[in-house]
């Protein structure tokens, strides 16, 4: 039987028997000295003058390794803090740098959804996320509102986004002038995630029109739609034949 496990990094590990007495015993030993070690180690950090942020410690069920994950802007030079920790756990040290994505995904938690996390649940790779996804999606740019624990842009703006920009590419841009059965108007917005746009007529009144409710498009190329614009002219004929002869 194969279980998915969270630490270290969702991997595939095989069940081999059922925990004994002693097996939960070691576990207790292993969650108080895990404790032990997170506290000693944030000491140690502050005395020696680390710039580093400790996220979580895990010992080896054996108790013959305590892994250490940190986070950090920059590379920290850690070969003294191995050193103390070593001294006082007598035990194999090991610190591993992550990034705060991965600190987020270790920690846990719930997000402004009220879900738990993507990164900590189901989500296994984390893909750029960029502020032009969030104007996309007519979002507030606020960073406390589009940013996730970990301090990033959150990872689900990226969700939706393939179905905002095919309802953009079908509504008429801002400016686009069309022909309604109450004469030419102007768009002067659009709201993406409702699928309309607020048009402008010659008197400065403002109407609201789904987009099922709009002229056919495209929208964006005078001459073969319907924005209101004269059409372009078309180009003198091109004469490929042979000159007369004289």
């Amino acid at each position: 039987m194969l279980i998915e496990l969270k630490k270290p990094g969702n991997v595939t590990r095989e069940i081999i028997r059922k925990a004994t007495e002693e097996d939960l015993d070691q576990d207790d030993h292993n969650r108080a000295l895990e404790g032990e070690a997170f506290e000693y180690c944030k000491e140690r950090i502050q005395a020696r003058k680390l710039d580093m942020d400790l996220a979580e410690i895990e010992a080896a069920f054996g108790g013959h390794r305590i892994t250490f994950y940190f986070s950090a802007e920059k590379r920290v030079d850690f070969r003294d803090l191995v050193k103390d920790l070593a001294a006082r756990f007598k035990r194999r040290i090991e610190l591993r740098q992550i990034g705060v994505r991965d600190q987020a995904r270790r920690l846990d938690g719930c997000g402004p959804c009220g879900r738990a996390f993507c990164c900590s649940t189901w989500l296994k790779d984390f893909h750029p996320v960029t502020l032009k996804m969030a104007r996309e999606q007519q979002l507030s740019l606020n960073p406390g509102k589009i940013s996730g624990a970990c301090g990033r842009l959150m990872c689900c703006l990226a969700y939706e986004l393939t179905r905002y920009r095919d309802v953009a590419t079908n509504l008429p841009p801002v400016g686009t002038t069309l022909k309604t059965g109450q004469g030419l108007m102007t768009v002067v917005r659009a709201e993406i995630y409702q699928e309309v746009v607020w048009v402008r007529d010659d008197e400065g009144g403002q109407h609201r029109i789904a987009m099922t409710e709009l002229p056919p498009g495209p929208y964006h190329e005078c001459g073969d739609c319907n924005c209101g614009k004269k059409p372009k002219k078309d180009a003198a004929p091109h004469d490929d034949s042979p000159p007369a002869e004289a």
